[in-house]
């Protein structure tokens, strides 16, 4: 176990969404081995039980509950569950997120010219609505059900799952984009309303990393890059695609007292993607 004083969670219940993904399932991980204490939420028990699981046989504290961020009384039972078992959070992050294929057009651009590829004019709102839905609405409400509690503590910490999409729009993908702009808009309103207790709300936005979400679209079946993955490590400065345990730095230090006087801040992790011109 990992004892720096400064980045020390030690007793600390962090709750995270998502838990079953492979980015919330490493940072579930990097925050057992500092000593928190982990309730996993995600709509499939079988995932989240499976990453509980390998946290424990890594001696770490970990509890899978089945939850659906989009329910409020779901929200509500397992929170009272976790008080009962746990105890009431110390740390909040919201990994649930994801975009929707349908909300995807076929082409970087408009082309007039091409009839066989969906335009933004095809895009079908009810894949709108739910991309913002996944993406917003699940992060709000899990910090209006654990909040209740988190308020009360002066030292609570909520850390929100953004993406480098939020800062400038990703082409293809209009409405995660626009969702996860929200939901830095959300992280730095929260961190103002919550100041006077003490209740930090901050970001991640995580750049390129290859999950199983977008394998499909930045691998070929031969396990070679897209030309949309070329595209992106032309523009990484660092070359790159992230690992799951490039986030533990940013997370850990977010959720720690290293960050006490941090509120209201998205920090990119994205190899540079953010910061370079393209020239």
């Amino acid at each position: 176990m990992i004892t720096d004083p400064l980045f020390e969670l030690s007793g600390k219940i962090a709750v995270v969404t998502g838990a079953g993904g492979v980015l919330c399932s490493a940072i579930a991980g990097a925050l057992a081995e500092r000593g928190a204490k982990l309730a996993l939420l995600g709509r499939t028990l079988e995932n989240v039980e499976a990453v509980a699981e390998q946290i424990r046989k890594q001696h770490g504290s970990a509890r899978a509950y089945q939850c659906d961020v989009l329910r409020e009384d779901d929200l509500e039972s397992v929170r009272q569950q976790i008080n009962r078992e746990l105890g009431t959070c110390d740390i909040l992050i919201n990994g649930a997120g994801g975009n929707h294929p349908d909300a995807t057009t076929g082409t970087t651009v408009f082309d007039p010219h091409n009839k066989d590829l969906r335009t933004f004019f095809d895009l079908p709102i009810s894949a709108f609505q739910h991309t913002f839905d996944l993406n917003f609405i699940g992060t709000l409400l899990p910090i209006k059900i654990f909040a209740k509690d988190m308020v009360k503590k002066h030292d609570s910490v909520v850390l929100n799952v953004s993406s480098l999409s939020a800062y400038n729009p990703l082409t293809k993908v209009p409405a995660y984009s626009g969702a996860k702009a929200a939901v830095n808009n959300l992280t730095q309103w929260l961190a103002t309303y919550f100041a006077p207790v003490n209740m930090r709300v901050n970001a991640v936005a995580p750049g390129f990393f290859l999950t199983k979400q977008n394998e499909k679209l930045l691998t070929t079946g031969q396990g070679e890059y897209t030309e949309r993955a070329e595209l992106i490590i032309a523009n990484t400065p660092m070359k790159r695609f992230g690992k799951p345990e490039d986030l533990f730095g940013a997370v850990v230090w977010l959720c720690s007292d290293a960050s006490k006087f941090v509120t209201g801040v998205v920090v990119p992790v994205d190899g540079g993607f953010n910061a370079y011109g393209g020239v």
